[in-house]
């Protein structure tokens, strides 16, 4: 064998051990293609599609510094049995967290919706109740079928921060709205449950909305089962010059789940709209035949009045600075307020 035909050998037996290593090589997959974030425009601005479903999702809340001022107002935030009261300082100072997650699609009956939020409040931690975690709502609502823990239409007020017309305005509810456009009506059932001494309460709430042009009105009613006992409460809203009227008056039969403080009560706000950034709103409110027991009212009266100030810094941050003044028969007179720091997102 000459060198010749041992090089053409070597060369030929080299390719065929190439050759089948190459066969049995591993080959890497390619990578799937990355799902980016969609934007959902079904539902109003904020909303994504969460990857891989016909899902849209909003993510929103706030972070709020607060001093409050008045009497005892470090204990007017907490329950003082649950927590054994913070202090009797007529100031505090807390901070708040709040985030919201907000679900919607798209189905034959409507759009489902499931929604949950919570706030995150801190204090100076020196006591049981001072920071803690709440469960402001949780809901499932398809339609206008809405059922778990959320606000009642009691909870809505006027402008400002001068009225107080609820009294118990959150619940564990199933409630149906009918909304028509410029006509809604609906009915709840609302567990009272840690709403009075009594047990096993259920009530019932019902309201009528109208609204033509800039003025829109709500009638709204509740009934107490356990106190038997019931409230009527209505609320008229209108744009009127730079700004909006709001007026407001309810009645009482009794104390009750909806409404304890007095027979009845009148109250009225004017939001002034004086820049883009700046609105003024005073308000006033008279409250007649003030409670005197757990199930009926007194003789005495009170009347509260007071503004509230709002102002824009920029986007996502405002600030809103609250002064009552408060009167009540055979009572102290009483000042008190806020002044607070919030940015929204």
């Amino acid at each position: 064998m000459n060198i010749k035909s041992l090089l053409l050998g070597s060369a030929a037996a080299l390719a065929a051990v190439s050759g089948a290593q190459a066969a049995d090589a591993i080959v890497a997959a390619e990578p799937e293609p990355m799902e980016y974030v969609r934007v959902c425009d079904a539902f109003g601005t904020g909303y994504f599609y969460i990857p891989g479903t016909e899902t849209c999702l909003k993510i929103g809340g706030f972070l709020r510094f607060q001093t409050s001022f008045g009497r005892d107002a470090a204990d007017s935030r907490y329950n003082q049995e649950d927590f054994g009261g913070q202090s009797t300082s007529d100031w505090d100072a807390f901070s708040r967290a709040y985030i919201s997650f907000d679900a919607k699609s798209d189905t034959e009956y409507g759009t489902l919706t499931g929604f949950f939020a919570a706030e995150f409040n801190a204090d100076n931690d020196t006591d049981a109740g001072d920071s803690f975690i709440d469960v402001d709502e949780a809901y499932i609502q398809l339609g206008g079928l809405k059922a778990g823990f959320f606000y009642s239409w009691w909870d809505k007020g006027l402008n400002g921060e001068t009225d107080s017309i609820g009294n118990n305005t959150e619940f564990n509810s199933i409630a149906y709205l009918y909304d028509g456009g410029s006509f809604q009506a609906g009915v709840s059932v609302d567990e009272l449950e840690g709403t009075s001494t009594k047990s096993n309460g259920v009530g019932v709430s019902g309201i009528v909305s109208a609204s033509v042009g800039g003025v829109s009105f709500d009638l709204l009613g509740g009934y107490d089962t356990e106190f038997e006992e019931g409230t009527i409460r209505g609320l008229l809203s209108a744009d009127l010059g730079p700004g909006v009227f709001q007026l407001a008056g309810l009645w009482a039969s009794n104390p009750n789940a909806y409404w304890a403080r007095s027979e009845w009560s009148v109250a009225a706000s004017y939001r002034f709209n004086a820049t883009d950034k700046l609105a003024i709103t005073p308000g006033a409110q008279y409250f007649g035949s003030l409670q005197d027991s757990l199930t009926s009212f007194g003789n005495d009266d009170a009347w509260r009045a007071g503004v509230t100030v709002d102002y824009k810094i920029t986007e996502g941050l405002a600030t809103r600075v609250s002064v009552q003044y408060e009167d009540e028969d055979n009572g102290d007179d009483q000042v008190f307020g806020f002044v607070r720091l919030q940015r929204d997102f």
